[in-house]
């Protein structure tokens, strides 16, 4: 138990910028079987993104307390994804060579490509999660706890299954993302699988339209995988987190089409 808490703790401190025991370090040992603990970290993010919500939603329209919870959720993470999301489209906007795009990507700097396409994205997410939330009654508070962990949960799940069924294409050794590519285990790839799918698994209790979002999210995962193995022969830290937040979106777009027929 307090080897797993451990390795808890170390996935908390990658992902996040949540204070951690002083004890825990960036052991490439443990931030490897820290990937168990992906999925859950989204259950973190996503909890703290609802209580901004349903808090701020008593006081203001919606629309704001959506954008607060963005902004709780993005604090909680230090834009670790986000960032990735951005460097994902500098550099393949601007790279057309394997080189030229890891290159671009590791530049700290942001782009027009990556300006505009975050500008976008976080435009989109209010959007949607406004119109979403809209539709379901403010006293569901149990549905409205399900969108917020299950959204964040699905998409790191789709992003780690690149990592487990793919190379790192960077062959820097300092890089960020390096130490969870270096091999995993049927307890890394179970633990992902189960806190991944169990906020779904219980929304699908309620309204069971809403497993249907596990199609859109193969999807993503397929042609991901895909393009970047094209591209790069691999993923890197980048890569991962843009997966993320395309995960995160089509989500949230897959539970707005589908509320039309609940």
């Amino acid at each position: 138990m307090k080897n797993e808490l451990r390795i808890f703790f170390t996935a908390l401190m990658f992902y996040t910028r949540i204070p951690c025991p002083s004890s825990t370090d960036h052991s490439p040992e443990y931030i490897n079987k820290a990937t168990r603990y992906f999925p859950l970290i989204g259950w973190i993010v996503g909890g703290v993104s609802f209580v901004i919500y349903a808090f701020f939603s008593l006081l203001f329209d919606i629309e704001i307390a959506v954008v607060l919870s963005l902004v709780a959720g993005i604090l909680c993470t230090g834009a670790f994804h986000e960032d990735g999301f951005a460097d994902v489209f500098d550099g393949f906007g601007g790279g057309w060579t394997k080189t030229k795009i890891l290159e671009i990507m590791k530049d700290s700097r942001i782009g027009a490509y990556g300006g505009i396409a975050i500008g976008l994205l976080m435009v989109l997410k209010i959007l949607v999660l406004s119109k979403l939330l809209v539709k379901i009654a403010s006293t569901e508070y149990i549905t409205l706890l399900l969108i917020f962990v299950s959204y964040h949960a699905l998409a790191r799940l789709t992003a780690i299954n690149i990592v487990f069924n793919s190379e790192y294409a960077r062959e820097d050794e300092t890089s960020k993302a390096k130490p969870i590519a270096k091999g995993h285990t049927s307890v890394e790839i179970t633990g992902a699988y189960l806190f991944g799918l169990m906020p779904l698994a219980t929304l699908g209790l309620i309204y069971p339209l809403f497993l249907m979002v596990a199609l859109p999210l193969l999807l993503l995962y397929w042609y991901s995988n895909r393009y970047f193995k094209k591209w790069l022969g691999g993923y890197t830290g980048d890569c991962l987190g843009a997966t993320e937040q395309f995960g995160e979106i089509i989500v949230l777009l897959t539970y707005l089409a589908i509320w039309k027929y609940i």
